[in-house]
């Protein structure tokens, strides 16, 4: 049995990333999606399990120091990061797992596991991504500012990562199916089909 790979979709706020990941897993459900876990308190209508495993700041750090997190960071003062068991124990038995994260924490994925793919996803221009900050009507001018220069940051990663896909405005659907093909070329790669070559041996 071929064993799954992991599949890292990160970009900056306003990108559409959770958007397009929702889109991938619900067309091609044998995709398994990473959970989060986090220290902050759920908000209306998360559950624990689903949404994030909501876990104590006590157990986060518990779970750092056991070396059982794939990757970890702090935002607005709380810890989020990937727990490691679940994600490996699916790749082990030929799931390939989905890790929607930001890309400070995709870097951490890539030096840890080696063969991890990671997407960047990014919308087509700076302005575009202005608009949709301004359009969710949830953030002040100053977190706006702070996210366009963040994003501009992390756009100047993207030679680190293994593809790019750009998130057009009303483009969901194709862009769940750009990643989706980028999954089925790198299950085609030789370093993984030494199971065929076995065959004509």
């Amino acid at each position: 049995m071929r064993k799954g790979l992991l599949f890292i979709v990160s970009g900056p706020a306003g990108s559409g990333k959770g958007t397009v990941v929702n889109e991938l897993i619900n067309s091609h459900p044998e995709l398994k999606l990473s959970i989060s876990a986090t220290t902050r308190q759920p908000r209306p209508g998360e559950a624990h399990g689903v949404h994030y495993y909501f876990i104590s700041r006590d157990e986060f750090e518990k779970r750092i120091e056991n070396g059982e997190m794939l990757e970890w960071a702090t935002y607005s003062g709380n810890y989020y990061g990937t727990p490691q068991k679940e994600v490996l124990e699916a790749m082990e038995n030929g799931i390939d797992v989905i890790l929607e994260i930001e890309v400070d924490g995709a870097m951490q994925i890539k030096k840890k596991i080696k063969n991890s793919v990671a997407v960047m996803l990014t919308p087509p221009s700076k302005e575009v991504l202005e608009n949709r900050l301004r359009g969710r009507g949830t953030e002040t001018e100053d977190v706006i500012k702070w996210r366009l220069g963040r994003a501009k940051e992390e756009i100047m990663l993207m030679p680190e990562y293994d593809y790019s896909v750009i998130n057009e405005d009303g483009g969901i659907k194709k862009c769940a199916e750009e990643i989706y093909a980028i999954i089925k070329a790198e299950h085609n790669k030789t370093i993984y089909t030494s199971q065929i070559i076995e065959k004509f041996i």
